[in-house]
């Protein structure tokens, strides 16, 4: 089995219900739905990305619920985004009274864009699909979001704004105004 991303071009759009149903079948992998319909498999990750996702989440957790801001959610939920893409970003969180009323009584895709998101770069991902992936995070309302590159040991953060800050290594990034106060050291996460 090889560690890149396959994609299966869809003669139709695959509903919500149908990429669930498939993700429940498929428990040792991730799905994502693009916004042309087409499906991306994502394959596990190796033990530094993983341990890498795991740290981001955590991070991100213990200082939204320090601050009760609202909810974090891992790398195994979907997004539906405005375009219909379902994304799964590594780390995401969602302010307080932004979910919908029943987001937790039913175990399906979240329909929003979550405030923040952490996408990590492991080691086989394209720089570029990634870059492109923040992007379309941002056009459909993600506020803010990390994409962390340890292959070139820098984080880029791209904002509402459609400004976007690289930094390096010895950069302490902040969730600026999305999550006020929370700051992390980048070497945590590379």
């Amino acid at each position: 089995m090889t560690s890149e991303k396959i994609t299966v071009q869809s003669l139709y759009t695959v509903t919500d219900e149908e990429l669930m149903l498939m993700s429940s079948q498929n428990p040792e992998l991730r799905f994502e739905r693009n916004a042309n319909g087409s499906l991306e498999t994502m394959p596990p990750t190796g033990g530094i990305s993983g341990n890498r996702e795991i740290k981001a989440g955590a991070y991100l957790l213990n200082w939204v619920e320090s601050q009760d801001l609202g909810e974090v959610f891992s790398s195994s939920t979907g997004f539906r985004l405005a375009n219909t893409a379902v994304r799964s970003p590594d780390a995401a969180f969602v302010a307080k009274g932004r979910l919908p009323e029943g987001w937790d009584e039913e175990d399906k895709f979240i329909n929003l864009a979550p405030d923040f998101v952490i996408e990590i770069r492991s080691k086989n991902d394209s720089l570029a699909k990634l870059k492109a992936k923040m992007e379309e995070y941002i056009s459909n309302g993600v506020q803010s979001g990390w994409l962390i590159d340890s292959k070139n040991q820098q984080a880029l953060v791209y904002r509402r704004d459609g400004s976007i800050t690289q930094y390096p290594a010895t950069a302490v990034l902040s969730g600026e105004d999305v999550l006020p106060g929370f700051t992390l050291p980048l070497r945590k996460l590379l």
